[in-house]
């Protein structure tokens, strides 16, 4: 791993130099803030200018190096010999431990200190401490201001319906090529309806589609696709990835379960339906509990909506939920995997990475780290830490807690009375069986049955053990007395259903600040939180905003309910100003749409990622989501309506040749259906989907062989399936759903036997593929297809319209005769048991479903 990672860095940075200084063909010098600086912060900066400088050597300015430190000297322009940091690197030395700089990386020194070790401008009289952030990092694309770019011209044929389409023909035309031809409507349906609602088209929406000759027909098609209740279900899986949704708090084998997390789930889908405006989404996530006034009482619902936003924060892995463990270092891992979900998701850079010390790659010192964390630090306050169970807040309205101890008074005084009819039955009972016994002994015996059983003698205790009959209680009474325990048992059914009526207590799990306390935050030595330093205040990013701006938190009033730093903070990020948030926020949604976002990284922006391919696109299109009132359904309109998006996924050799990875988008990219959406296809084809909306997580349950699957084989959508940490659903993560150790900002997309082995043996699509024969049984319509042929191959005929969405050829139907006889001959050979055609046609949907056109969105 070591390995991969350092040539991800050497290819960073060399490509770094390629770019900068010296051009693509070395033709300028070399300098050290172009070329230099970027090593020597990624291998000697943490020793040698971060936090210390070992032997006196600041390796910070290209002086610092002249000057050297206790050894002479680091570099010498213009002389290798006498550059002693040379010959350190050279021969291992230094850095210490296993990573080493790179021999190409030491080249470039080689080369800087033989041209004369050029420097770029002047260097600055005085650094603060620690690395820094420079002129150099600030020139970077993603750290500078958002500015909206004309689009190129576009000529009447060339096929440009939106701006997007003018910034990708554009880069086409550089490299000679142009669009693909439009996608038929039969193929744009299926990519729309899955793309945004995760489902498959029906066929009678096909069928409209394809009948409405009206020219803007696509248009009404998106327009009725994002009203759909399941565009909020599929968008909504996306943005749970990112937030790190899960069902349960990751605390070892327990593992356990989160009652409410469901609640921030439909939260998200109930949000994006109604197309909340994204930056509204943001701030209700970071800091809704700041947006709704205390005291939490009767509650209205879009109060409920802003306390279940903050589950976005709640959900990385809890190991303090069940009280055992290290709570100082589990509260400070939970606060530590939060900033990495916040930097992932709105920043786009990796900021844990400066936890420890000075972002190796990135312009992140070791203090903006540590501002960040003050941020959300008076809400995740490790010195004051609250378990799962101290966040609920209770969603019982006044009335309803009136109404409820109401009928428990009333419970409380039927019980009264039951337990004042029992006593006197069980007297009556215990007289009876004293009567069995002469004087003295039943006078003896009345004593010790009166005597509490604390109180009672060694002689009273033996009397009752040799005479269990007088040990009558209510649960035995029925022995002595059966009519009365049919009363008691039916007074005790009254009490049971008076408090059967009082109304459930139900909770939201909110992430909020503990009244009245206002933690200081410190920076830790080496990320050790038993080490803090220096206190530091809240703030953003120093990157993130021009020289001498930065974005600073200053606390509320003191008697204020709360901080208000998250408030801020999140009102900042959504400013329509920050550099990273509407790059990011738009990349992502462009990765959904076509497979890969305009920077292949999405959640990370910095120097390790790749270059966007299309940067002026990617500026333009944040810039319209602040301008468009940050609708995503805008986003979506506009991205799905262009040509772009409207191209067929066929391949051409000619093209391949020039742009083999399809980076300029000249196609549609062919696409494998996600595990969500695979799953609630083949639910949906075969007749069983369950389209609720919302609602608790639909539990889990491993079978004898320890597949995973849905409890009871429930058909909810899959986002609804609860989602454990320890046990995720064995179908949904084959298919590379992700297992939340964190978040996931951008799924795998692997091609491994356990897919295969799950398509042909898993009970799930067994099950299913037989459902989907069944169905073709029972439904298909007397004359269909061509009722001159035989039930079967009109049955067949069914099963392929249900599963394609469209219509089998007649090559297709030649082999699906030839595949049925074939089976059919198998189970007549074994003397197979049961409906013999629908066992054959099930064989059949089952290789339909393990087909590439059912798996694959083109």
């Amino acid at each position: 791993m070591a390995q991969v990672r350092s040539a991800v860095v050497l290819g960073a940075l060399t490509m770094a130099s390629a770019f900068g200084t010296h051009g693509a063909r070395g033709e300028e010098r070399l300098t050290f803030e172009k070329d230099v600086r970027p090593i020597f912060k990624a291998y000697c900066l943490d020793c040698h200018g971060g936090e210390a400088t070992k032997g006196k050597l600041d390796l910070r300015l290209k002086r610092f190096a002249e000057k050297g430190g206790e050894s002479g000297p680091a570099i010498v322009a213009g002389n290798l010999d006498e550059s002693y940091l040379l010959t350190r690197l050279r021969e291992g030395e230094m850095p210490p431990g296993d990573k080493k700089v790179p021999a190409e990386q030491i080249a470039i020194i080689e080369r800087w200190i033989a041209s004369g070790a050029a420097t770029l401008h002047d260097e600055p009289e005085k650094l603060s401490p620690g690395i820094g952030v420079t002129t150099e990092d600030r020139a970077y694309w993603a750290f500078q201001p958002v500015r909206k770019p004309a689009p190129p011209a576009a000529a009447n044929g060339d096929r440009a319906r939106t701006a997007i389409d003018r910034f990708v023909l554009a880069k086409l035309r550089e490299r000679g090529l142009a669009f693909a031809s439009e996608a038929d409507r039969r193929t744009l349906i299926r990519r729309a309806s899955v793309d945004l609602t995760g489902l498959p088209p029906s066929h009678e929406e096909i069928e409209s589609f394809l009948a409405d000759s009206r020219e803007d027909a696509y248009e009404r098609l998106i327009d009725r696709l994002l009203a759909s209740p399941h565009y909020g279900e599929r968008w909504g899986r996306h943005w749970l990835d990112v937030a790190g949704y899960a069902d349960s708090d990751g605390d070892g084998a327990d593992d356990t379960t989160r009652p409410y997390a469901y609640k921030y789930r439909d939260y998200v889908i109930r949000s994006l339906n109604a197309d909340k405006p994204l930056d509204r989404f943001i701030v209700e996530q970071l800091a809704g509990d700041e947006l709704t006034p205390r005291p939490w009482k009767d509650l209205k619902p879009e109060q409920v909506e802003a306390l279940a936003a903050t589950g976005y924060l709640r959900m990385v892995a809890d190991g303090t939920s069940n009280g055992g463990g290290d709570l100082a270092l589990e509260s400070n891992q939970m606060v530590a995997d939060t900033l990495k979900v916040v930097g992932s998701t709105f920043l786009g850079l990796s900021v844990g990475c400066a936890q420890c010390h000075d972002h190796r790659y990135d312009p992140i010192p070791q203090d903006d780290y540590y501002r960040l964390r003050a941020v959300f630090e008076p809400a995740l306050d490790p010195s004051h830490w609250r378990r799962p169970g101290q966040r609920l807040v209770s969603l019982q309205s006044d009335a309803e807690r009136a109404k409820a101890a109401a009928l428990e008074a009333e419970a409380q005084a039927i019980q009264k009375e039951i337990d004042a009819k029992t006593n006197t039955y069980i007297a009556a009972a215990v007289e009876v069986e004293l009567q069995k016994f002469a004087e003295p002994l039943r006078g003896k015996l009345r004593e010790a049955r009166d005597t509490p059983e604390a109180k009672r003698t060694e002689e009273q205790k033996t009397l009752m053990a040799h005479n269990p009959s007088l040990d009558i209680s209510a649960g035995v009474l029925y022995q002595y007395n059966q009519k009365a325990a049919d009363e008691l048992k039916k007074e005790q059914e009254r009490v049971t259903a008076k408090r059967g009526e009082k109304p459930v207590e139900d909770f939201v799990s909110v992430l909020d600040e503990a009244a009245g306390v206002r933690p200081e935050t410190h920076l830790f030595h080496r990320g050790d939180y038993r080490q803090p330093t220096k206190a530091v205040a809240p703030g953003d990013l120093t990157i993130a905003a021009p020289e001498g701006s930065r974005f600073d938190i200053a606390d509320a009033d003191p008697k204020a309910p709360t901080s208000g730093r998250r408030l801020a903070y999140a009102r900042h990020l959504t400013s329509g100003t920050h550099p990273l948030v509407g790059r990011v926020l738009v990349n992502r949604v462009w990765s959904h749409h076509f497979g890969r976002g305009l920077v292949d990284t999405p959640g990370d922006f910095g120097a390790l990622s790749i270059p966007p391919s299309h940067p002026e696109l990617l500026d333009w299109l944040a810039a319209e989501l602040v301008d468009s009132g940050w609708s995503l359904k805008t986003l979506h309109r506009l991205i799905m309506t262009s040509t772009v998006y409207r191209q067929s996924s066929r391949r051409d050799p000619a093209k391949d040749q020039v742009d083999s990875e399809n980076l300029l988008l000249g196609r549609y990219p062919v696409r494998r259906l996600d595990a969500e959406s695979l799953r609630d296809a083949i639910l949906a084809v075969s007749g069983r989907l369950d389209a609720r909306l919302h609602g608790p997580a639909v539990a889990v349950a491993e079978d004898a062989v320890g597949l995973v699957s849905p409890a009871d084989d429930a058909p909810r959508r899959s986002v609804y399936l609860q989602m454990r940490r320890t046990r995720p659903v064995s179908f949904l993560s084959a298919f590379d759903a992700p297992v939340m150790s964190v978040n996931c900002d951008r799924r795998t997309d692997s091609t491994s036997a356990p897919q295969s082995l799950m398509l042909m043996n898993s009970d799930f699509l067994l099950n299913h593929s037989a459902k989907i024969a069944a169905r073709a049984q029972a439904e298909t319509p007397e004359g269909f297809y061509d009722a001159s042929k035989p039930v079967q191959e009109r049955r067949i005929a069914y099963a392929w319209r249900l599963i394609y969405e469209r219509p089998i050829s007649a090559e297709e139907m030649e082999w699906a005769r030839g595949f049925a006889a074939e089976q059919r001959g198998l189970l007549d050979r074994e003397n197979a048991k049961g409906d013999r055609d629908q066992t054959v046609l099930a064989h059949l949907c089952q290789q339909l479903l393990n087909s590439n056109e059912f798996l694959y969105v083109d």
